[in-house]
């Protein structure tokens, strides 16, 4: 049985598509991740899901209940942490946490196992105001509050978005011991770095998936011989490089530009042809790719 089941889901705002034809099936306990960049319109398709948004065309489904027909039941077993901290500032830690548990009919002491892992992190600070938490320390209160009515679906549209590396790694552990608990988790994000931490993901660019598959099976299927490169002046390497006749992709990727070409090439053919391009201090290596890599990849071949 599925958790989330979806298909061909379409949101406009006038003329902009937000997502188009969007299919996609969650399974029972699984930790499924939307991965792509801002705009890609994972927010939109987390508000439908949520039923704060009703969908153009398409249906979908949560644990057997329509998102449309059966909204007030679906929202006893959903959980969910929007984007942007949305809790009320002005209220205490213990007073948000209180308010959240007593909407559901329920107390933190009730569900207190649930989320002391996470809410322990806080607890010292429970008299502090909302607004006056590190974002770190949002984040975790706001997970609290979607977690404290036991839910079936936890949805965290981009939970780690300006948070610090460490908080970010503490955040994920925490998704990982809650997956243990049975419960079905659905989070989005811009950091390609953080599909690996999914048991599936989907790559969505411009409101439709490009691909869905565990991390280690989209990685596979990169089929070019993906070079790292890099010389002194590094922005002219990729101008250079995106000129190349033989170039299929080329792009910045940390202090490196990641090529791949249109047919088979050796490094000798490419540091000849940069090195005709007047640079210096030249590097090149063959990679393994990332999921970023893939990414990229699957937006080239759309494009083609």
């Amino acid at each position: 049985m599925f958790s989330v089941t979806a298909k061909n889901l379409k949101k406009s705002y006038g003329s902009t598509i937000a997502i188009e034809n969007i299919s996609f099936e969650i399974n029972n306990n699984e930790l499924f991740g939307f991965i792509g960049p801002d705009g890609a319109g994972k927010t939109t398709l987390f508000r439908i899901l949520t039923s704060l948004l009703i969908p153009d065309e398409g249906k979908a489904e949560i644990l057997g209940f329509d998102i449309i027909k059966n909204y007030k039941e679906l929202r006893q077993i959903l959980g969910y942490m929007p984007g942007r901290f949305s809790l009320y500032q002005d209220l205490s830690v213990e007073e948000n946490l209180t308010f959240f548990a007593t909407i559901f009919g329920t107390t933190i002491h009730d569900n207190y196992d649930l989320i002391k892992d996470i809410y322990s992190h806080i607890e010292p600070f429970k008299a502090r105001p909302a607004g006056k938490l590190s974002g770190g320390m949002k984040q975790k209160l706001a997970l609290s509050c979607a977690l404290i009515h036991k839910p079936q679906v936890l949805i965290l549209d981009e939970p780690t978005t300006g948070v610090d590396a460490v908080s970010r790694k503490e955040f994920w552990q925490m998704l990982k011991n809650l997956q243990k608990k049975n419960i079905t988790i659905i989070v989005s994000t811009p950091y390609m770095d953080e599909a690996s931490l999914c048991d599936r993901v989907a790559l969505i660019q411009k409101g439709h998936i490009m691909t869905i598959d565990t991390p280690g099976k989209i990685i596979s299927r990169f089929g070019d011989t993906l070079w790292a490169i890099r010389s002194k002046n590094l922005y002219k390497l990729k101008t250079d490089l995106l000129n190349y006749n033989r170039c299929r992709t080329a792009y910045l990727f940390g202090q490196f530009v990641h090529f791949t070409s249109k047919e088979n090439i050796e490094s000798g053919e490419l540091h000849e042809y940069i090195l005709k391009n007047n640079h210096s201090e030249i590097e090149i290596k063959k990679i393994q790719p990332g999921i970023e890599d893939c990414f990229m990849d699957l937006m080239a071949a759309e494009n083609s």
